[in-house]
């Protein structure tokens, strides 16, 4: 993986006219929102194996957006499988977990803006030497790749890595991104795909064991999510906008993908 690259991608979207911003961003009142996440995916968020406190890009994004648009945030967890139903369902008024910003998720949640774009990388066991890319992997036949269905990292194993069936016995299920990673490093498959950031993170935190190979599966815009007609969008986009042209975000590129070592 091209550390640099990431950061370019980042930064691409980080870059925004100041005059496209609003001089003034609204003031919600206190408002208060309820944020649900995984706290699965360093370093956008993560539960920090030192202080034991969730923390991460995503985070501090929110916590940024909140100040500035005077709202009181409550964050909560569920599983990724829950999420996007949950926050259709207005259990929660924001989600937070590199979603990916396709039209399917659209039909159930309203998006954000992209605050970040990702690439798809290739996660595996560092003296796992049997294979390079996509395309080696897919020819080594006993090779098992881990992944969550109905998620990115899920349909890119399906049709950018193997056969296109999604029943293909050579992916197996999980329920949270942890326990694909779990099993990676156990040996009970032999790949997960992860975006860059989540990759970075892993393979900082494993001390040696896991490493990414190959080059960029696809790119991919990431966007807090709401429920449908939600009245959040549009302040938390002017938020946003207003965090990319001021510096913002460039600042949290660099405190979480250069600055921060997990567990250290």
């Amino acid at each position: 993986m091209n550390l640099r690259s990431v950061l370019l991608a980042g930064l691409m979207l980080a870059v925004t006219p100041f005059s496209a911003v609003a001089a003034d961003l609204p003031d919600l009142g206190g408002k208060q929102v309820t944020v649900v996440t995984e706290n699965a995916y360093p370093p956008l968020q993560f539960v920090d194996p030192k202080t034991s406190k969730p923390v991460g890009w995503e985070y501090d994004a929110m916590n940024e957006i909140a100040k500035r648009l005077n709202l009181k945030i409550e964050y909560l967890n569920t599983s990724w499988d829950a999420m996007i139903q949950a926050v259709s369902d207005n259990q929660y008024q924001i989600g937070m977990t590199g979603i990916t910003i396709n039209d399917e998720r659209k039909q159930k949640v309203d998006f954000s803006d992209p605050y970040m774009r990702s690439e798809q990388f290739m996660l595996v066991r560092s003296d796992d030497n049997r294979f390079s890319d996509a395309k080696s992997f897919a020819e080594t036949k006993d090779t098992l790749v881990g992944a969550q269905p109905g998620t990115t990292n899920f349909y890119v194993a399906v049709y950018n890595v193997l056969d296109g069936n999604e029943q293909n016995p050579r992916i197996k299920l999980f329920e949270t991104f942890g326990a694909t990673i779990q099993a990676l490093k156990t040996g009970d498959v032999d790949l997960v795909l992860t975006d860059s950031t989540a990759g970075k993170g892993y393979v900082d935190a494993s001390g040696g064991a896991l490493k990414l190979v190959g080059g960029p599966l696809g790119a991919e815009d990431f966007g807090f999510i709401f429920p449908k007609g939600s009245d959040l969008v549009a302040p938390v986009n002017a938020a946003i906008a207003a965090l990319k042209a001021d510096g913002t975000f460039d600042a949290l590129n660099k405190k979480w993908f250069l600055d921060y070592k997990l567990g250290q």
